[in-house]
Order: C-alpha cells, then structure tokens, then sequence
C-alpha cells in the first residue's frame, strides 16, 4: 500500500484469503485522525474497539500494543487518517469461529479526505437514502465490518455538493448518515437517535454525550422520524474525521445553522483535532 500497513506489527500489503475478515467480513474496524503526528481520540476508539470484540468475542490486542502501532504509521503525518482493522483471523469451518482464535490486526495510514473548507461553517446539503438499514440488536452500535447497506446506500448519489445521505431503519426511523451520527437542535436540547437496534455508536456522538451537560444542555436518545428533522431549529452531524458538520440543506428544504449550540460544536471539533500524546491508556 501506497500510504503504509502493518499487519501484526509487520510492514505489509497482503492479506491470507483464509482471513475470516474476508471471507465473512467477521471482525470490526475503526478509523482515527492523525493530527501533528499523532492519533486524536485514542482513547475513545480503543475503547469502542474492546466493547466490540468482547461482544463478538474476538481477543482484542493490549491497548499498549495498538497504540505504538498506531504512532509509527502516524509519525511524521501533519494530518492523516489511520484505519485499525481487526478481524477473527483464521480457522473455523464455515461459519462456526475457530474455539481459540488467533486475530489479525491491521493497520493502514491514508490522506486526509479532501473536503470542501466552506462545509464546516456554512453547512453541508444531506439528502435521503432509500437503502434502509436492517435491525439486529445483537449488532447495533458496532463499527463491524459488514457495511453492504452503507455501500448500497452511498452509491445512491454523485452529485458532489450532496455532503452525506440519511439512513432509515424498515420502520422509517432516522438512524444516522451513511458514516457520521445525527444530531437535532430542538427547544435548545439536542436530540439524537436511538441505536438500540441499528447503527453505529460513533465516538464523537459518544463525546457530545459526555460533555454536553458542560455547556448546560440536554441530550435525549429517542425514536426520530422524517417529520422531526423537518421541524428541528438546526441539525449536525459528526464522525471523528469530519469532526461537525452543520446542516444547511435537507433535501430540498433550507435549514438555519443559527441556532446550533456553536460554543459546544467548537469544544468538538477541538477534541477531534488534537493529538493524544499520552504513553498508554
């Protein structure tokens, strides 16, 4: 790979096609910005990465280990974006999982996305997705790796002033976008969807969660349908490399960004820029 990989600790491109990663998409992944060299939110994604392999059962790595990973293919990256993946390994016959798996870790560095600059402050334009997620509560708020739906889902559009696309569960529920998590400003509270049964539980919608009451305002989880977006005084989404993204348009509707709780969006957007210098966890 152009940008750098590891695969268990080792400086590779190329994957056994045993990997169950592969051949079942049985494993989970996260992806990080690198910011002066170093991961942000360290702390956050290992410990999204351990809830989900304990839950799939997959050995996780020490977090010690990952970390030193992460920091050589980070090295020397003013800005970046690393992707952990880590997969079951071999073994097993068919579906059933090996008894005592053998995991795969892999590590791989890529350029910062190019985004438009004027999306952070101005707002971005969202449209509707017509691919609906499935439900399964066993695997919501997973970052695994089967992401058929979001693929199906992020092809539905080309047109490149369109930011994100919404996603719906079969009952019409708003979940989230196909790779950030929604937000609604409503009667100065924010509004979030419930992941009880679908989508993924980002880190940084984690870290609105946790430091909102901060700022002196509430957060609900809640059922969320098309109406509700309609009627909100503002929307945002997040994810940790887009950081905030305001909503400027939904579909073809104008919405305000005036009303955003801006003094927390900042606190944000600043968490998912700055470099986790730490030694260990």
């Amino acid at each position: 790979m152009a940008h750098g990989a590891l695969i268990d600790g080792v400086e590779a491109d190329c994957l056994t096609v045993a990997d169950r990663g592969l051949q079942y998409g049985d494993g989970l992944f996260e992806t990080l910005a690198v910011h002066g060299g170093a991961p942000c939110l360290w702390r956050e994604h290992f410990d999204r990465l351990a809830r989900g392999a304990e839950r799939l059962g997959i050995p996780c790595p020490q977090p010690e280990l990952l970390l030193r990973e992460c920091r050589r293919l980070a090295d020397g990256e003013s800005i970046g974006v690393l992707k952990i993946i880590l997969t079951r390994g071999r073994g097993g016959r068919g579906y059933g999982p090996p008894i005592d798996p053998r995991p795969t870790r892999i590590l791989t560095r890529h350029p910062w996305p190019d985004y438009p600059t004027t999306w952070e402050k101005q707002g971005i334009t969202v449209t509707f997705c017509r691919t609906p997620l499935g439900e399964n509560p066993v695997l919501a708020g997973l970052k695994h790796l089967n992401r058929l739906e979001q693929v199906l889902a992020r092809a539905e559009w080309r047109d490149r002033e369109i930011a994100e696309g919404l996603m719906r569960d079969g009952r019409g529920r708003v979940i989230g976008g196909t790779r950030s998590n929604l937000f609604l400003v409503r009667a100065g509270r924010l509004l979030t969807p419930r992941l009880d049964t679908c989508g993924i539980a980002g880190t940084v919608r984690d870290l609105v969660l946790r430091i909102a009451g901060g700022f002196g305002i509430e957060v609900l989880e809640r059922d969320l349908g098309r109406t509700d977006l309609v009627a909100a005084d503002g929307i945002f989404l997040t994810n940790a490399l887009i950081g905030v993204w305001p909503v400027r348009r939904l579909g073809t509707r104008e919405m305000s960004i005036q009303d955003l709780p801006w003094e927390l969006l900042t606190a944000v957007r600043r968490a998912t820029r700055t470099p986790d210098r730490e030694k260990g966890i």
